[in-house]
């Protein structure tokens, strides 16, 4: 099936026309036509408006935000300020007035200071949290920094690892009813995993631990890429953790949304000195951007793109495709949530990870290979991973497939 024609599970010619223009945007990707970007979920390209966002704020009112009280500088602070009210905004946060919005590095920094400024004051002697050991080590290190840091002040906290199934690296519901106790004060979870693709359901975890034990989401892999309601009451969380350079901004930038309904209100601890001005100002330009261009039209478009490599390469008998293995064998007719959300990773039974990938690239295809900050991994297992965003196409998706037939 060629690009030209109308691709199953969206609206056909009018879904094609919309991503084409949208395309068209990224100065990046038009500049390579002989290259497929296929790396989004490490970070994704920046839309024209984005960048011209960031170039009039530096040539037309750079200052440092609330320092001064010239113009520039109160431009500066107000555009900071207004940007945590947007970010609520397209959170559909349904208490933006208790909520609170704290910007950050990235997903990694934001889950951090969620461990050192919120959780570590606040755990006791014996307490217990529940972390996950089988997702980005991102949502990993930082708890186990809090317990090293609650051990040196005495205090003996007991870390378990989130029950997960280690085939599909779905979480473990029913064991995770079992494993929550009097004593358990906090969950760390992953919105969308970042090797297998899958939602990682939630609304289950809640149900599991109870209305009171707060939850920290990270949201890496799903801001930007699909929506997030957090007025939908199955999405109960505490936290929100994401990064602005996976969502169309530039590196350096993202935040921690806080509900602040369940314990005391988070605040980062210590002075937090110069915010990363560029990067929020490069933030409100890609929510903005994002929001035109509708989340839900761009969840459905790299749904469509992941199924249509999903469903050739399960038959490529030399891969093996990571994750929900029911995901596979249901083909298309498996609902869009339960699909995997824009990413795709795989071996070759023959050829290690590390070459395949060099391979790839020689044929015009960037895409992640190695053990993807997987933790409880190594090298030993490396895998390939593709990841979609809006700027991809069915074309590169079919000659990548051929690439992969050939080494079959």
């Amino acid at each position: 099936m060629s690009a030209a024609q109308p691709l199953p599970g969206t609206d056909g010619g009018e879904d094609l026309s919309w991503q084409r223009e949208l395309r068209e945007q990224f100065p990046i990707i038009g500049a390579h036509p002989e290259l497929a970007y296929l790396d989004s979920a490490a970070t994704s390209q920046k839309p024209r408006a984005v960048l011209e966002a960031v170039q009039t704020y530096l040539t037309t009112s750079n200052a440092n935000a609330g320092r001064g009280t010239y113009p520039w500088a109160n431009r500066t602070t107000e555009l900071v300020e207004s940007t945590r009210e947007r970010v609520k905004e397209f959170l559909h946060d349904p208490e933006p007035g208790r909520s609170g919005v704290h910007f950050t590095s990235g997903t990694t920094g934001g889950l951090r200071s969620v461990a050192r400024d919120w959780l570590v004051p606040h755990l006791t002697d014996g307490d217990e949290i529940l972390v996950p050991y089988a997702d980005h080590r991102a949502n990993l290190d930082p708890w186990l920094e809090a317990r090293r840091l609650l051990a040196e002040r005495g205090a003996d906290v007991r870390v378990q690892a989130l029950p997960c199934q280690p085939i599909s690296g779905d979480y473990d519901h029913r064991a995770l009813a079992e494993a929550v106790g009097p004593r358990t004060r906090f969950v760390a979870v992953t919105h969308v995993h970042h090797v297998y693709g899958g939602d990682m359901n939630v609304h289950r975890i809640r149900e599991a631990v109870g209305p009171d034990v707060p939850i920290c989401l990270d949201a890496a892999q799903s801001i930007g890429h699909q929506p997030v309601h957090l007025d939908d009451p199955s999405l109960d969380v505490d936290f929100v953790v994401f990064s602005g350079h996976k969502a169309m901004a530039l590196p350096g930038s993202g935040a921690v949304w806080a509900r602040n309904a369940r314990g005391p209100a988070f605040r980062p601890d210590g002075w937090q000195g110069t915010p990363n001005t560029v990067g929020i100002v490069s933030l409100r330009a890609a929510l903005d951007w994002l929001d035109a261009a509708g989340v839900e039209r761009i969840a459905r478009w790299t749904t469509t793109l992941t199924t249509r490599l999903t469903d050739r390469l399960r038959h490529l008998g030399p891969y093996e495709v990571l994750g929900c293995p029911a995901s596979l064998d249901a083909g298309s007719a498996l609902p869009t949530a339960q699909r995997r959300h824009g990413i795709v990773t795989f071996r070759h039974r023959d050829i290690p990870s590390d070459d395949l990938g060099f391979i790839l690239y020689s044929h015009g295809f960037m895409v992640r290979a190695d053990s993807l900050c997987q933790a409880g991994t190594d090298e030993r297992d490396g895998s390939v991973r593709v990841s979609l965003h809006v700027y991809n196409t069915a074309e590169e998706i079919d000659r990548l497939l051929n690439v992969l037939a050939s080494l079959t």
